[in-house]
């Protein structure tokens, strides 16, 4: 079974063989490195022309390869740490996501921004941030983040053909993990649905009759942890809930969480950034705009409001969990 790191960088290799116009930019992404986290390896050797090693400046990079989408190009940047991007922010939000609104329509900036993002590797405050928050919203950029249900890969190639500028978060613990398929291993109690458009959202429910009790709504890496309190809620608690998974954070679309919690009626929040102003508050905001009546209970899980430690207790003690989200399921529902 292909991991999401194979599935990237198989990705990459068929773009920049299918697509003259695609290439390569980031730090430290030739052979025999091939990147922090290997996504690009071998990638140098078989298309050396076109995957550019550059000098540690974020902002020159997203900058070139804005320029580069501008002039016809299909640029894909890699950023090494997510982390980093607050020193590309102003190529990102005052520049690339702008140029489409500012000509009226007659240039685009087909850019992918691939990033790694979270903790849970004893990196510390400068390198396990989540801040793809910092992004959400902003005009003209949108913001994905890849899981092991969806095809990672079918995700990154359809950002590729994207006309416009997309910030691509991986988290960092997804890499090593294989695609899960429905029915089948840690799926085997879940079916599925997805909305269908490119950028799909997947709605999981338990494969045998019942009444669900809580939807829960996360992405990325934080799927694995709320497929585990799930199992655990189901098994122990006898507490059914549906899981809305979102490949795309920004711009929002919520119409499958709002058919959800339709007959649930009590919303649960996953992510790992910062709980103040963060996905989960905008996704709560936009599920009591929808007009649900009676409202329903809502209760945001994310990482405490503190820099990530290196220390792995510490760590462990500032970023969502399995028994963390077991608890505010548990207190949703009763």
């Amino acid at each position: 079974m292909p991991t999401v790191l194979d599935r990237l960088n198989s990705t990459l290799h068929d773009a920049l063989e299918t697509d003259l116009r695609a290439c390569i930019l980031g730090e430290d992404i030739l052979d025999p490195y091939g990147g922090a986290f290997k996504v690009t390896r071998g990638l140098s050797t078989k298309f050396p022309d076109r995957v550019f090693t550059t000098p540690i400046s974020e902002a020159a990079i997203v900058g070139v390869a804005t320029g580069m989408a501008l002039r016809g190009m299909r640029p894909v940047v890699e950023i090494m740490f997510g982390d980093f991007l607050t020193l590309a922010a102003d190529q990102l939000v005052n520049h690339a996501a702008k140029f489409r609104w500012m000509y009226n329509g007659n240039v685009r900036v087909p850019l992918v921004v691939r990033t790694p993002m979270g903790g849970r590797r004893g990196y510390g405050p400068t390198h396990s941030q989540s801040l793809e928050k910092m992004f959400l919203g902003v005009p003209g950029l949108r913001v994905l983040a890849p899981n092991t249900i969806g095809d990672p890969g079918n995700l990154l190639e359809t950002a590729i053909a994207d006309d416009d500028p997309i910030l691509f978060i991986e988290h960092k613990l997804l890499y090593t993990r294989p695609l899960l398929e429905a029915g089948a291993g840690d799926l085997a109690d879940f079916s599925i649905e997805s909305s269908g458009n490119p950028y799909t959202t997947y709605v999981l429910h338990f494969t045998f009759p019942h009444t669900s009790h809580l939807t829960i709504a996360t992405y990325g890496y934080n799927f694995e942890l709320a497929r585990q309190a799930a199992l655990e809620l189901l098994m122990e608690r006898e507490i059914f809930c549906e899981i809305i998974l979102f490949s795309q954070l920004s711009p929002f679309v919520l119409s499958p969480l709002v058919a959800s919690l339709q007959h649930t009626r009590r919303l649960l929040t996953v992510e790992e950034g910062g709980l103040t102003l963060g996905w989960g508050a905008e996704i709560a905001a936009r599920v009591v705009e929808s007009g649900l009546e009676p409202p329903p209970h809502i209760q945001r899980m994310a990482a405490l409001d503190l820099p990530i430690a290196n220390s792995r207790p510490l760590e462990d003690a500032i970023l969502p969990s399995r028994d963390a989200i077991v608890r505010a399921a548990m207190e949703l529902v009763e």
